[in-house]
């Protein structure tokens, strides 16, 4: 398939929008592959376990909802190692084009101390949003 085929099919215009997408399309078309990796665990079928796993991880359905979720959740506006963010819908679009699983190789993380209740510090670790982002997207194919 085209690329520029395959990320238009959540978007109503050719030109695509974040804010124009079809949210209730893309969740479903996630859900049911994920319905369908559950019914090939539940039969013992491993390798069609394996290929649908694959196919989540290549779809831009998938894609979209990893990048939704990383950006709406509460951490969504603290940046990484890389300083970035993804705040406007150009940068959320983008971004979800660019995940690719091949060549991927995550930066390191950012460190962060808190202070405690007992004056001590604890150590945070933040990951950049791409990373982020890919985390999403394979815990989409569990």
């Amino acid at each position: 398939m085209n690329e520029n085929e395959n990320s238009s099919c959540a978007l109503p215009h050719h030109a695509g929008n974040w804010h124009t997408i079809i949210w209730r399309k893309v969740i479903q078309r996630v859900s049911r592959l994920q319905r369908r990796i559950a019914k090939a665990v539940k039969e013992g079928q491993w390798g069609k376990v394996k290929a649908l796993i694959y196919l989540v991880s290549k779809s831009f359905y998938a894609k979209l909802l990893a990048v939704f979720r990383v950006t709406t959740n509460k951490g969504g506006n603290t940046p990484g190692v890389d300083n970035t963010v993804w705040l406007n819908g150009y940068d959320k679009l983008h971004a979800a084009k660019n995940l690719k699983t091949r060549d991927y190789s995550p930066i390191p993380l950012r460190r962060v101390y808190i202070l405690k209740k007992n004056g001590k510090k604890r150590l945070l670790s933040i990951p950049c949003m791409h990373d982020r982002a890919m985390q999403a997207l394979y815990a989409n194919c569990t």
